[in-house]
């Protein structure tokens, strides 16, 4: 398990964490492009043993959940290792508002009788502590992607389960900024670092922590013989965009909340799905157990599909693109990709960025009005 000084904020953590120690090392961690080394020193192949970069990453994001993390290939390759560990057969309880990705890869499961599904809605605790008692595999998403649903993450994590069943939280839309599974007893926490840890767009990367010893000898044992290996580039870029994670995170959120009030009462808008908002159906749980309300917003243009593409089109500081948590704010119409045809036609779901809020604001104003008009 990565150790973490106890009188070591978070981010302060972000910024020191994953440095060599040795005099006269560089100041930080260097790429390292390497797939074999020398034997004879503990390390003799990356994909089995890993690399520096790689174990620079782990060290950041273990330390920021106060657990042991594998970074991996992609966030959907962290996901796929955690389903690795079902037997055949398994019983899967998810989110019904989840993330496509995994959505695709349970249903193709299914279709292969590998494991049985039950969807449940977030807000339904109760029927998440009853589905503890019998489920393999407990996924929750908290906050949901993309509607922000926000669970009662305490008492579904710590509901009773029998022994071998996995509590996974997929972590990326909170952050360890904002909320801490491991914490509260989940098996295993994710990040897609492909969003907020990378913070820039240019990379895909994901990681897994645990503080199950055991767990974790398997996600390694499952990256191993998949080959879902960070790319030692990527791994860099994810440490470097990490750095800056809190005070992103902090200047976004800070945002996103003056945007959500806004978007809530514009006459070109609908609903606006805020977890900041008090008209947010699950804002009383996200006051209890985030510290921040993140920066994504979804909200429903006041018209059809075709009217929140031309909203879309209408922007320019904002840009029309998918993937969230970046220093650029994005927005797309979720309903237009594959598997997410069940979402309301209208809805857009925006990534907020560190850019001038105010800038911002006139930006979707004017395309919202643009609309309308």
């Amino acid at each position: 398990m990565t150790t973490r000084p106890t009188d070591l904020q978070l981010a302060s953590w972000l910024v020191t964490a994953g440095r060599p120690s040795r005099p006269g090392a560089p100041l930080n961690v260097p790429l390292v492009p390497a797939s074999n080394f020398l034997i004879g020193q503990g390390r003799h192949y990356a994909r089995d043993d890993g690399t520096p970069t790689w174990e620079a990453l782990e060290e950041v994001v273990g330390g920021l959940e106060s657990g042991r993390a594998v970074a991996f290939g992609s966030g959907m390759a962290a996901i796929a290792a955690v389903f690795d560990q079902l037997p055949a057969g398994a019983a899967v309880v998810l989110p019904d508002d989840c993330y496509q990705g995994v959505c695709g890869l349970v249903e193709a499961g299914a279709q292969r009788g590998r494991w049985s599904v039950r969807r449940l809605a977030l807000s339904d605790t109760a029927g998440w502590i009853d589905a503890c008692r019998t489920a393999d595999l407990v996924w929750v998403e908290s906050p949901s992607n993309p509607l922000l649903g926000v669970a009662d993450l305490e008492a579904i994590v710590s509901a009773p389960r029998r022994r071998g069943t996995i509590v996974a939280v997929d972590n990326t839309f909170a952050t360890p900024l904002n909320q801490r599974p491991l914490d509260l007893g989940a098996t295993v926490s994710l990040q897609s670092a492909t969003k907020f840890i990378g913070g820039h767009s240019d990379l895909l990367a994901g990681v897994a922590t645990t503080r199950d010893e055991a767990f974790w000898h398997a996600l390694r044992r499952s990256r191993e013989i998949h080959g879902a290996t960070p790319g030692a580039l990527e791994a860099f870029l994810a440490v470097r965009g990490a750095r800056t994670m809190a005070l992103r995170l902090q200047r976004a959120q800070e945002s996103a909340m003056i945007l959500a009030q806004r978007l809530h009462g514009h006459p070109g808008v609908q609903l606006t799905r805020y977890p900041g908002l008090p008209s947010h159906p699950t804002h009383a749980t996200a006051r209890r157990v985030l510290k921040g309300y993140g920066t994504i917003i979804s909200f429903d243009v006041r018209g059809d599909a075709a009217a929140a593409e031309a909203v879309c089109r209408g922007l320019g500081l904002i840009r029309h693109a998918t993937s969230l948590g970046a220093v650029e704010s994005t927005i797309e119409r979720r309903a237009a990709l594959s598997g997410q045809q069940h979402l309301p036609p209208s809805l857009l779901r925006l990534s907020v960025g560190i850019e001038d809020v105010e800038d911002l604001w006139k930006d979707l104003d004017a395309a919202l009005r643009g609309v309308g008009a």
